[in-house]
């Protein structure tokens, strides 16, 4: 199965057992049970785990914890799986691992998505408008995008692209990633597509199973016009920001195409997808890696770090205000630099009134 393919049907899963998981926490674990959610969860770990080396860690954890009775006191699939989970993190340091539990039967995870699980991917996506949570022009002509996912770039691609023309012929772009738990990489291409010129190499990924490297480039034409790869553009980051999110970041830092500003990211650059260890649980397994083409490597466990270190509630305002500042060295004509100054001022006095 390809994970880029499964990807966003594994996130709605995810979501969808964390929104149950307050009423799983009650639901009783037997011994029997038990020690077969442990043992399948070795095997998938042993099986498709990015790193063989350190899926041997982690089997051998598990194996030992289970043999020594260190699992026996735990009674319920919630408890199991917090244990589980600290158990993947403590060889691994790997953020993406992690066992959860839902009250609602989880489904199979075929191959391919089912034509009932592609509909149940839609009207989320359609629920949560494609990611987009506002668009807006802020004064002194600063484009404004808070986008909460990278949702699946075939559904995605038409609101993305609708976004990206209502920013377009704005002078400097403010992308909001502070509530952004990531996605599809190719809706992160996609989006990127509009902020550069030229064909630019973004990322790859370096899958375990078949050894394969997968290229993501910015593509050639996009719908629409673009913002261009010339205007300033400020990405705004927090401790939850993750995955796609951070790639996102990381990838115009890299580029030094944009400016984060915020705080240091969740630290996960490993993609994979899920796996069913019982009608009630799961686990989501890392099974590649990101490897970016200037640095040659990537951002898990340490986060993206920002360009312009503040807190998340202070980033849009810091952002705003650097925004102001340097369209202000070049403005169009005396008016446009009066109301730049002017915004830069209110700007300053919001942040003394905070």
């Amino acid at each position: 199965m390809n994970p880029i393919l499964v990807r966003p049907l594994c996130a709605l899963i995810m979501t969808l057992s964390t929104a149950a998981s307050v009423a799983a926490d009650g639901m009783k674990v037997d011994a029997a049970t038990r020690s077969s959610i442990v043992s399948g969860l070795a095997q998938a770990i042993d099986e498709q785990y990015v790193f063989p080396d350190k899926a041997k860690l982690v089997v051998k954890r598990l194996e030992a914890k289970e043999k020594s009775g260190a699992y026996a006191d735990i009674s319920t699939m919630e408890e199991l799986a917090t244990a589980l989970t600290a158990d993947l993190h403590e060889p691994t340091r790997d953020l993406h691992l992690r066992v959860r539990v839902s009250a609602q039967p989880l489904p199979e995870i075929a191959p391919e998505p089912t034509p009932e699980m592609e509909k149940m991917m839609l009207a989320y996506y359609k629920a949560s408008n494609f990611g987009v949570r506002k668009i807006e022009t802020l004064p002194g002509n600063i484009g404004y995008i808070d986008l909460r996912m990278f949702a699946s770039v075939d559904a995605a691609k038409d609101t993305i692209g609708a976004a990206m023309q209502v920013v377009a012929d704005t002078d400097a772009l403010i992308v909001d990633l502070r509530a952004n738990g990531g996605g599809d990489p190719q809706t992160v291409a996609f989006m990127s597509s509009y902020l550069f010129d030229k064909r630019t190499h973004l990322n790859d990924m370096l899958w375990r199973q078949d050894g394969r490297r997968e290229s993501f480039w910015t593509q050639d034409e996009v719908p629409g016009k673009r913002f261009g790869g010339q205007k300033k553009i400020y990405v705004l980051t927090s401790k939850k920001t993750f995955s796609g999110a951070e790639e996102f970041s990381y990838n115009m830092q890299q580029l030094k195409r944009g400016t984060l500003v915020g705080e240091t990211t969740g630290g996960g650059a490993h993609p994979g997808g899920m796996h069913r260890l019982h009608p009630h649980v799961s686990v989501f397994i890392p099974t590649g890696r990101a490897i970016n083409p200037i640095s040659k490597s990537n951002w898990e466990g340490t986060g993206v770090i920002p360009d312009v270190p503040v807190a998340a509630d202070d980033a849009l305002r810091t952002a705003e205000r650097l925004a102001l500042t340097a369209l202000l060295q070049q403005p169009r004509d005396a008016m446009h630099a009066d109301l730049l100054r002017k915004r830069l001022a209110e700007v300053g006095k919001q942040g003394k009134a905070g």
